[in-house]
């Protein structure tokens, strides 16, 4: 018979017990009912007829109609296992169920003095009776409390057997009864009484009846404790009914702490209920004296040995727990077998696999209250055997949590510095927690680990003086222990990257080359972010001092490191060092994708935005500047300002400033763009780069300001090894009228293929506008013509908009209109046909849209959809999201056929 056809067609509401707990015992002169049974159990004693009520439900009771449903499978399988802790409302669950059934219900609260067989029996037949489902007399009743007789089991299956309708037989705290006896003869009744008889057993514990035929059968209905826990929701309605009214996110804490305990919630709500402000007592609550905890530790320790006892209260301080560990807090060794009993006893000791338990959270909470009751001082010590013993098993992360949690600064940084895992102050993943967790450490603790975290926490910080300290005072006791002397080359190659000290970093990694000889391999293949920093530290301070070779191949390295979520920030920051330097090389468009290479990293990775030093975007903004994309510039240049305050990192500190000062210049704002083009940073070694452009952008103000003499003078920090700032270096001297120095400068520079169109663009005006000068129009065409050229790839337009006035007519000349036309200045290229309008060849076209957003508009053009853009850029639909919004911002319209047209009107597509 289906679930549906055993229910009552109204409602369900939680009802009185539907008979007499007496049931025929209440008439037995009642017209043909059954004789009555016996009114006393084999000891003579008078049967407790409150044992046969259905429990019922208290005020405040949340029916779960999911759990309802569920159980309604018991009606359909023999046997039904509703299996959870203490409070963890399977009684009401049981009841609420059977209270709606139309099929006879027998219900049996169980009690420790029914572990004798006869006494169980005769509980048994009785609740049969009770439940308006009476055997006959010739089934017999127990004879003695000891023993029951066969002839009497099998005499009541036969008649369950063959009962028209089956009957639910509900045990309620069966493991009441632990008896094996009991479960063999309750198996052998359940086997041959089938389909008569409905099982329900209501337990704490795991019954010892073979559940694993009844489940491999499809014959076991099973409601154990995770789905007995409360949903949140389920939470916030039982909240509701206390008479409390709690925001989602207070309903949802509630149920994390107390893992949806419903024994829990009820004791939190009632008490809570009484308060003035029931929010903030459910943040403020003190599980450990409460009656919260007086329900737990009645259930749970009351009766449990004082070994039980003594080991709970330990592994209280503990996440997660192993015999082996729990042996080594208590000093004992029977932790294997009590915490198998504790789990099996469903105590609040849950199992994780492998051997590894954890207790309920606010079961710990209140244990670890009562450990200070009781064991006052021994909490310290705990967590310092749990740390040695963490230490030993390899498991650091809780090996420096408990070494904290003891104040053994020692011990925490030591485990830290001989895992090799102190890079991980610097990866962004646990940078954070361990940044907080040593932060708790004091002056006391005086080992050269300690000094080396100390030193690693300073500089994380660009904090140099005291960093530097930190890292002197480690390496004057430091040991010939290879791990500690390796993290001290980290270290090394930091400070050497803070200081732009090239030697200091190089003899760094010279000494780390010999060290990972000395160190085991798993240890090294476990921290591949340990050489992954150390190349990027070296190349950033290659890259400061203008040693650009050596600085490519040791970033090169770096960004070329595997280790997954380990070696993100590094390999991050070492591509978005090469972009820098593919950009003072003149490669914008190679600049601009390695820089979104470096914030694609990131943002796989889920690093905090912007994450390291965020030279990526300062390179990003600076290609912006160049293309005359000012407002992106300024919104890249935004996004790093959220960079922590105080840092000193020469490189990207040298970045911004170039950035900042390119940007102002272009706006016109030449006094604020020599101030800005100061990186103010302290090294040891001057950048020559970072010293050329400052020197640039205070010649280009003074010549603006009608100072020729002044801003020739500035040049002298300017050579042709930094073939950028030559090129431009070269076009001021024109405009300052020295033509010869300008064209010495162009020959000096170096034409070997490492220079990019920025610099061969800018090197082509410059001598461009010398053959204007020489009263050579047709070279000077011709050298416009193949800046064009190079500069279309690129849309390279700051050096045309920074030439002058000297460049409008030939751009404005047939050839070079075709050239410029639609990415410099606006119309349509010049083709067989005559333009349909005329440009203005002073004016460059308003719309900045960046390489990313034409790539996006391109294809938009083409009638790709979203999936399909992203597709074929290699991005995620959120990202052309994002860029298209820009677009249609930009253009001014909102439709994707509107960008497309108004693109082509001015020349875009």
């Amino acid at each position: 018979m289906s679930a549906v056809a055993e229910r009552e067609d109204h409602p369900r509401e939680p009802t009185a017990p539907r008979a007499d707990p007496a049931g025929p015992l209440a008439d037995p002169a009642a017209p043909h009912a059954d004789p009555p049974g016996p009114l006393a159990d084999p000891l003579g004693d008078p049967f407790l007829r409150t044992r046969f009520a259905l429990p019922a439900p208290p005020t405040a009771f949340l029916r779960r109609q999911r759990l309802v449903d569920h159980l309604d499978q018991a009606l359909r399988t023999p046997l039904t296992l509703l299996n959870g802790p203490a409070g963890a409302g399977k009684t009401l669950l049981a009841a609420d169920w059977a209270a709606g059934l139309r099929t006879p219900v027998a219900w049996l609260t169980v009690e420790p003095g029914d572990r004798r067989p006869g006494v169980f029996w005769a509980y048994v037949l009785q609740a049969l009776r009770a439940g308006g489902a009476p055997v006959s007399g010739a089934v017999g009743t127990p004879a003695t409390a000891a023993g029951v007789d066969h002839g009497m089991l099998t005499a009541l299956a036969a008649e369950l057997h063959d009962r028209d309708r089956p009957v639910v037989l509900v045990l309620d705290d069966y493991d009441c009864v632990p008896a094996p006896e009991v479960a063999e003869q309750l198996e052998f009744v359940l086997h041959h009484a089938r389909p008569g008889l409905r099982l329900v057993l209501v337990t704490r514990t795991e019954p010892l009846l073979p559940l694993h035929r009844h489940r491999a059968a499809g014959e076991l209905t099973e409601i154990r404790a995770a789905e007995l826990a409360f949903t949140p929701e389920e939470a916030a309605a039982l909240l509701d009914l206390h008479g409390l009214d709690l925001p989602a996110p207070a309903s949802r804490a509630l149920v994390q702490r107390t893992r949806g305990w419903a024994a829990g919630l009820r004791l939190f709500a009632l008490a809570a209920r009484e308060s003035a402000d029931p929010e903030r007592y459910l943040k403020e609550f003190e599980a450990g004296h409460s009656t919260v905890a007086d329900f737990l530790l009645a259930e749970v320790l009351k009766g449990r040995t004082e070994e039980t006892q003594d080991l709970l209260l330990r592994v209280s301080i503990l996440e997660r727990f192993c015999p082996d560990l729990a042996d080594a807090l208590t000093l004992r060794n029977d932790a294997e077998p009590l915490l198998a009993g504790l789990h099996r006893d469903n105590a609040f000791v849950e199992h994780l696999g492998h051997g590894w338990y954890q207790l309920h959270p606010l079961f710990a909470e209140i244990l670890r209250a009562h450990l200070r009751e009781r064991l006052p001082g021994v909490e310290p010590e705990l967590h310092r055997r749990a740390a040695h013993w963490m230490a030993r098993e390899g498991l650091l992360p809780e090996t420096l949590a408990h070494g904290a949690a003891a104040e053994d600064w020692d011990l925490a940084a030591g485990a830290l510095v001989d895992d090799l895992a102190i890079g991980q102050l610097f990866t962004g993943m646990r940078t954070d927690d361990l940044t907080e967790l040593f932060s708790r450490m004091g002056p006391e603790a005086r080992s050269p680990a300690t000094d080396l975290v100390r030193a690693a926490r300073d500089l994380s910080r660009c904090d140099l003086p005291h960093g530097l300290a930190h890292l002197r005072h480690a390496a004057e006791r430091m040991s010939d222990d290879a791990a500690a002397r390796l993290s001290c080359a980290l270290l090394e190659a930091l400070a050497a990257r803070l200081t732009g000290c090239p030697p200091r970093g190089e003899r760094a990694a010279e000494a780390a080359d010999v060290l990972r000889q000395e160190i085991p391999a798993h240890l090294l293949e476990k921290h591949p972010e340990l050489t992954a920093l150390l190349w990027t530290h070296l190349g950033s301070a290659q890259l400061w001092a203008g040693q650009f070779d050596d600085a490519h191949d040791a970033l090169a390295a770096a960004a070329g490191t595997t280790g997954g979520a380990a070696t993100v920030l590094p390999r991050q920051e070492a591509m978005g060092h090469l972009a820098l330097l593919d950009y003072l090389n003149g490669w914008l468009d190679r600049a601009e994708r390695k820089a979104l290479a470096a914030v694609s990293e990131a943002e796989r990775a889920g690093l905090p935005r912007p994450p390291g030093s965020g030279i990526e975007r300062l390179v990003l903004a600076a290609v912006a500047v160049d293309r005359h994309e000012l407002s992106r510039a300024q919104a890249l240049l935004d996004e790093t300002a959220r960079l922590p305050s105080g840092t000193r990192d020469p490189v990207p500190a040298a970045g911004r400033a170039l950035v900042t000062a390119r940007l102002l210049l272009a706006r016109g704002k030449g006094r604020a763009a020599v101030e800005a083009a100061d990186p103010a940073v302290s090294a040891v070694m001057p950048s020559p780069w970072a010293a050329g452009h400052e020197a640039l952008v205070a010649s280009a103000v003074h010549l603006a300001e009608g100072r020729p003499d002044e801003a020739a003078a500035q040049l002298g920090e300017v050579t042709a090894d930094q073939p950028m700032w030559a090129a431009e270096a070269a076009a001021i001297q024109l405009a300052a009228g020295r033509p010869e120095t300008a064209v010495d400068l162009l020959d000096h520079i170096r034409s070997d293929g490492r220079t990019g169109p920025a610099v061969t663009v800018t090197a082509a005006l410059a001598r461009a506008r010398a053959a204007v000068r020489a009263g050579d129009p047709a070279t000077a065409q011709r050298l416009v013509g193949r800046a064009l050229l190079d500069a279309r790839r690129e849309r390279l337009r700051r050096p045309f908009l920074d030439a002058g006035p000297w460049i409008r007519p030939l751009l404005a000349s047939a050839p070079l209109h075709e050239l410029a036309a639609g990415w410099l200045v606006p119309g349509r290229p010049r083709g067989d046909e005559a333009v349909t309008r005329e440009a203005d060849a002073s004016t460059l076209v308003a719309v900045e849209l960046s390489g990313r957003e034409h790539d996006v508009l391109e294809r938009l053009a083409r009638m790709m959809s979203t999936e399909e853009i992203a597709a074929d850029l290699y991005v995620s639909a959120n990202t052309v999201k994002t860029h298209l919004k820009s677009v249609y911002r930009k253009l001014a319209v909102n439709r994707r056929s509107d960008a497309v047209h108004r693109a082509r009107d001015l020349g875009l597509l």
